[in-house]
């Protein structure tokens, strides 16, 4: 069990950390901007649409935990490659299943989009 006390100190850097993350993380993955890039378009839309509070977190929702999904992959890839630098199977496994993580998120985006914004531009 740790024994340290609790510090603001600590906390506040841990968050100077974890930002430095989201900043490392959007700058070297060409996956992030791309995930960034297509969350901006959508929350775009949503203020011209002027979606509902509703609509709002669903989108909100759905574009987080695919960053999130995106940021996971790539902590895993990188830890993948210095665990393993040469191919190898299981690692091949581990990498596939954090890209498939990633994968179910966003094809949930697109459904929650698509619910969302198809009726208010076309219907």
């Amino acid at each position: 069990m740790d024994n340290q006390k609790f510090s603001i100190t600590d906390r506040i850097k841990s968050f100077k950390y974890a930002f430095h993350g989201i900043k490392l993380f959007f700058i070297n993955d060409h996956n992030g901007r791309v995930h960034l890039f297509a969350a901006i378009i959508a929350i775009g839309l949503s203020f011209y649409l002027k979606l509902s509070a509703l609509e709002w977190i669903a989108i909100l929702g759905v574009i987080s935990a695919v960053i999130v999904a995106e940021i996971l992959n790539a902590a895993i890839e990188k830890l993948a490659d210095v665990v393993s630098p040469a191919i190898h199977p299981k690692i091949k496994i581990v990498k596939d299943l954090a890209a498939a993580a990633v994968l179910v998120a966003a094809f949930l985006a697109v459904a929650v989009g698509a619910i969302i914004f198809i009726p208010k531009l076309f219907l």
